[in-house]
């Protein structure tokens, strides 16, 4: 579907709808949002628990293997996609409770707090798919868009997208340090810079991979496998969710020139226009951290994300009013449409336009 374009009086009056949402839903956060993300957290110190201990005193058992790591790997999820993303964008301040908090939280994962709130808050959601500025828009590593220039490397994307899903905590985390730009020596690092990430890394795969190990005895070996495996289970399900949500084949991505002078209604639109839903049930949107309504998290990434699923019909709404599109599907049309992608943008632009000339049989 194509989005209807907007006069400059309409992208005021779509803006304004959807600040009026935002305020109605910010005087409802309270009390109920306190408890829910207390909730959230108790579940996922009670999966971790369950995880560590079936591992730590029965690991050698494929069966208690199979239970410990999944119960880990769900919490790590929980931890990392509904807790540390979204306390992160201080969407639970107004608890004024410093274990969650925006700027004191630190997350079980080997990306620094610090470096995620500037790379990911701010670059991201201020600059979202915005060509040369929005480092989110193939990680440094894809290419997803024809704006980017097409090289012989980007070949063999599809391969390295797979990487990318099974190591996901590492390219987020070297993510803030601009490393692709280094490579092409476009800028130099700092120690400064690396010592933090570096810290971070080697901290994270010191708790994993020798703490909890070296603690387990004649189990070690099953423990480190078995947080080898969560990790991986946290990674490549936070990769597939967090692309869901912005590769698919309608997902737009915007020039530099194009989001000049932005106003309120035009970065709402631009917003909507880059992102990309999923549909699921309760659960699914709790593992996802609630990203599966990615278009109202890039709307209003301040409001608790469980409150997104009693927004997106009002949201849904305004787009239809004003003839825009609201991109959502199952996980499967989704994901399909972002693994086409990153096939098709391997792939040289003048192949496609020899192709388009081909006579139709």
């Amino acid at each position: 579907m194509k989005n209807r374009n907007l006069t400059t009086e309409e992208i005021n009056a779509f803006g304004a709808e959807l600040d009026q949402l935002r305020a109605e839903t910010l005087a409802k956060v309270g009390a109920e949002d306190a408890q829910y993300i207390r909730d959230i957290i108790q579940l996922c110190r009670d999966h971790e628990l369950l995880g560590r201990e079936l591992l730590k005193i029965d690991g050698a058992n494929p069966e208690s293997w199979f239970k410990g790591t999944w119960n880990l790997g769900i919490a790590k999820i929980l931890e990392n996609m509904e807790i540390g993303h979204n306390v992160m964008h201080g969407q639970y301040d107004f608890m004024n409770d410093p274990d969650i908090h925006s700027q004191t939280y630190e997350w079980d994962t080997a990306s620094h707090a610090d470096g995620w709130r500037h790379s990911h808050n701010y670059m991201h959601h201020t600059y979202t798919n915005n060509v040369g500025k929005d480092r989110d828009l193939g990680y440094g590593i894809l290419r997803l868009t024809d704006d980017d220039p097409w090289k012989p490397q980007h070949l063999a994307q599809p391969i390295s997208n797979m990487f990318l899903s099974l190591l996901f905590e590492y390219g987020v985390a070297l993510h803030d340090l601009e490393t692709d730009r280094v490579k092409n020596g476009e800028k130099s690092l700092t120690l400064k810079e690396v010592m933090p990430v570096l810290k971070k890394i080697l901290s994270q795969a010191a708790k994993d991979y020798v703490y909890f190990p070296a603690t387990a005895g004649k189990n070690a070996l099953p423990v480190l496998t078995g947080n080898i495996f969560a990790n991986l289970m946290r990674n490549v399900w936070a990769h597939a969710i967090i692309f869901c949500g912005h590769f698919t084949s309608d997902a737009e991505t915007f020039k530099q020139e194009e989001i000049t002078d932005e106003s309120r209604g035009a970065w709402y639109l631009r917003q909507l226009r880059g992102s990309s839903n999923l549909t699921g049930d309760w659960w699914f949107h709790i593992l996802s951290g609630n990203l599966s309504h990615q278009i109202e998290h890039h709307l209003f990434p301040d409001i608790p994300a469980w409150r997104y699923a009693e927004m997106a019909p009002r949201v849904r709404e305004i787009c239809a009013k004003y003839g825009q599109h609201y991109n959502t599907g199952s996980f499967t049309k989704q994901y399909s449409e972002v693994i086409k992608r990153i096939f098709r943008y391997s792939l040289p632009d003048s192949w496609f336009k020899k192709t388009e000339l081909l006579p139709a049989n």
